[in-house]
């Protein structure tokens, strides 16, 4: 059905506005639409299978036919903009040249068009007549003739260049096993190193299964992350400088010394990101620049240049230390005391090293002078996966480490055994655009169902929308919830999503590390304004302004006593601050009327007002990046203005905003009991992992690939634009079974542009199986 009867008239979804259709789907829910023939409620649906459509709540009557089919064009709505100020609506300004925004109509989801058909080809046959393989094979561990090349190749460098799905963790453990087993080497002299303790743990409980091996066996080797390891040399060697006491375990720890640091430059603490001063200052560790060797690119990074050098002499001077410290302590050992290094180059005669695409300077500089003596170091990595330069990876080990490492044997897996073949073309089509890379193509040995599907939601509400109604369909076919995740690029990107499934039955998990969007810096400024409007005595609001006013936050007491002496809310008190400038003073004092008169707006007019008339605007653009690439704060109103327009007055915002803080909290604690539920992450959290149906959302320009790698890119630097496209590659892969790759036609309230990413991905036209 196309028609239904909404606000006493009848409407046709070929000439309703398209950026309404979300908010018609809620008021359907709400039981405000009803059939134009029965009477009857009726919901509009929007998802991916078939084209957004009325249909009944319960079943449809007999007779009950669309007979508005082809309802007059007459009826279409014709879209204003307004404004509200001071009370009154008046329709927005534009220029006499401007043409009318064509509205955006429904675009048919596309599945794919695969290069090539699925044709079956076997991977190179194992053929090494080793006993242990055999007891492998007879125990189910099967391997393809490179894998098993890979397990036997034992003695000097190997690097395998595993492709995604391609097994690379039966491979490093079966080597390891093949080794203690077959080669009769010493667990005790292998070192399997890994990026976190997690895949350090599940190495081990593997290799325990294996044929002959035995607790005690796997208890002898040294398996672990980077940190563990050196952290426990440094702790044999030098036990009292490097006591666990004295460890910066939390970072609200290694922040309070970087904030001490930083009122001797005159940061205000409310304002400056020191979040990511220490992860600047953790990438300048990692790669080996010490705090005289720092050449800042920014005024940002001059000040984070100048607390790198505090941050080390307080840590000195209260023998305190951090995890970076750990692996640049041993380097440091090492160089100090070559007998020392020594005495574990004898030790120490096989090295193993998982995801070795994501090394960084240091650790690859530790594992050189570890592998001096033997030369026995097997690297397993992906260049195609290296989506963490960031924290200091670099994808140029990987390229190095034949020039670094003689006689390097290279084997490729290039057999994925995840995904069916038309992702892992998709995959291969999409990364080969990558001029940095190891010439490789994976294989699949199985073709899937369908295609990888691209949908074009209108804006990231019915995005999230549009998924849920999938899910809910597929849980319905027998799905389970665990079979599904959704994967963004920023976690500002998950607001919409998060909110759709909170408001949902469905269970789902989310990172530990994903904050509220409501609780994000510029977010909670903005909405700290629309607080005071409900309640001038709010004490939190009044410090959460207080940076956007370019006040420091010692104001705060000053207010207070204000507010009591002369009987005032605390954001009359405004009016009574002395900050030596008569422009800032009258600032403050027109303030106070223009707060109190928001609360007779709607969310989208005053966060409108805040932004122009109290100088909020000015505020995000002095207060610019600092530093944070990924997320700027211009950006999270923008979002913020997508989520206000679900709502009439500020009340019912700032309680939703609430409700969502909360939900966001109680999710992250029950997350981790749930089993089987649907995951909700980052790309970078995701890697490692698979699922059977995966979402990636926001695949636009600014979003994948972000703006700042789009910056990067017309200043004639390409590095971060590929890794972007990596990152794509990571979600892509991440699929078992079905792939949904999300285009919205409006970001952030503006018009998008679909990823230049997709540009070498053809589609189809569109396709019956989808029901469209």
């Amino acid at each position: 059905m196309k028609t239904a009867k909404y606000n006493q008239q009848i409407i046709n979804l070929d000439h309703y506005n398209r950026e309404d259709y979300q908010k018609l789907y809620d008021d359907a829910k709400k039981g405000m639409l009803t059939c134009s023939v029965c009477g009857e409620q009726v919901l509009l649906y929007l998802g991916i299978k078939e084209k957004p459509h009325f249909y009944h709540y319960l079943s449809a009557k007999e007779g009950c036919i669309d007979h508005n089919e082809h309802f007059p064009a007459l009826q279409t709505t014709e879209k204003t903009e307004y404004t509200e100020r001071n009370g009154f609506r008046m329709p927005k300004s534009r220029t006499i040249t401007a043409e009318a925004e064509r509205e955006e109509k429904f675009i048919y989801p596309r599945e794919v068009k695969i290069p090539s058909p699925f044709t079956p080809l076997p991977p190179a046959k194992p053929g090494v007549k080793v006993n242990y393989l055999k007891l492998l094979k007879e125990a189910g561990v099967h391997f393809d003739g490179n894998q098993e090349k890979a397990v036997v190749s034992t003695e000097g460098p190997l690097l395998i260049l595993a492709g995604a799905g391609s097994g690379k963790t039966r491979v490093l453990t079966a080597r390891t096993a093949f080794m203690i087993e077959e080669k009769k080497v010493d667990p005790g002299s292998i070192m399997l190193v890994t990026f976190t303790a997690k895949a350090a743990a599940e190495m081990k409980k593997r290799i325990a299964h294996y044929p002959g091996m035995s607790p005690a066996k796997v208890n002898q080797l040294i398996a672990g992350t980077f940190h563990s390891i050196f952290y426990r040399i440094l702790c044999f060697h030098e036990r009292e400088k490097w006591s666990s006491d004295k460890l910066m375990k939390k970072e609200w720890q290694r922040e309070q010394i970087l904030k001490e640091a930083g009122r001797k430059l005159q940061l205000d603490e409310k304002e400056f990101a020191y979040d990511l001063a220490l992860q600047q200052i953790g990438l300048w560790k990692n790669t080996m620049i010490m705090p005289h060797e720092v050449k800042a690119e920014s005024p940002w990074e001059e000040k984070v240049a100048l607390l790198y050098k505090d941050y080390e002499t307080a840590k000195e001077r209260q023998h305190l230390f951090d995890f970076d410290d750990m692996l640049l302590g041993c380097y440091q050992l090492f160089k100090e005391k070559p007998e020392i290094l020594e005495n574990y180059q004898n030790r120490f005669h096989h090295f193993l090293i998982d995801e070795f695409q994501d090394i960084n300077k240091v650790q690859y500089e530790l594992m050189k002078m570890l592998s001096g003596k033997h030369g026995n170091v097997c690297a397993v990595g992906d260049d195609d996966q290296s989506i963490y330069s960031f924290r200091g990876s670099d994808p140029a080990y990987l390229f190095k480490f034949k020039t670094d490492f003689q006689n390097t044997q290279l084997i490729i897996l290039n057999q994925n055994y995840r995904s069916p073949h038309e992702i892992v073309e998709t995959a291969n089509t999409l990364i080969s655009a990558n001029l940095t890379r190891h010439e490789k193509e994976m294989r699949a040995q199985f073709s899937g169902e369908c295609s990888p599907v691209i949908f074009h939601p209108y804006d990231e509400e019915e995005e999230a929308t549009m998924i849920l109604t999938d899910i809910k369909e597929r849980i319905e076919q027998g799905e389970r919830p665990g079979d599904f995740a959704i994967l963004f690029r920023t976690n500002a990107a998950s607001r919409s999503v998060f909110e759709r499934l909170a408001t949902s039955s469905l269970p789902f998990r989310l990172d530990q590390d994903i904050e509220s969007f409501y609780e994000r810096f510029m977010v909670k400024g903005m909405l700290s304004f629309l607080r005071l409007s409900m309640n001038p005595d709010d004490p939190e609001a009044i410090k959460n302004i207080l940076p956007s006013l370019f006040l420091k936050q010692s104001i705060f007491r000053d207010l207070q006593a204000n507010s009591i002496l002369n009987d005032c809310s605390m954001l009359e008190a405004l009016t009574y601050v002395k900050t030596g400038f008569a422009f800032q003073e009258q600032k403050l004092k027109r303030l106070i009327p223009i707060v109190h008169s928001l609360t007779s707006l709607s969310p989208l007019a005053a966060i409108d007002i805040v932004e122009k008339d109290l100088g909020y605007q000015d505020f995000i653009k002095k207060r610019g990046n600092e530093g944070n690439q990924l997320e700027k704060g211009s950006d999270d109103i923008r979002d913020l203005r997508v989520a206000a327009r679900n709502f009439k007055t500020i009340g019912e915002f700032l309680e939703h905003a609430d409700h969502m803080t909360a939900m966001n909290a109680e999710i992250k604690r029950s997350s981790r009991k749930l089993n089987d539920a649907i995951t909700l992450s980052t790309i970078h959290r995701a890697k490692g992992l698979e699922y059977g149906n995966v979402y990636i959302i926001g695949t636009v320009d600014g979003s994948i690939p972000h703006d700042y790698a789009l910056d990067a890119y017309r200043n004639g630097d390409q590095l971060p634009l590929e890794e972007e496209r990596r990152l794509l590659y990571v979600a892509v892969t991440r699929a078992e079974k079905n792939l949904f790759i999300s285009v919205p036609q409006k970001r952030r309230g503006r018009k998008a542009n679909p990823s230049r990413f997709l540009s070498n991905i053809k589609r189809k036209m569109p396709n019956q199986d989808l029901g469209i």
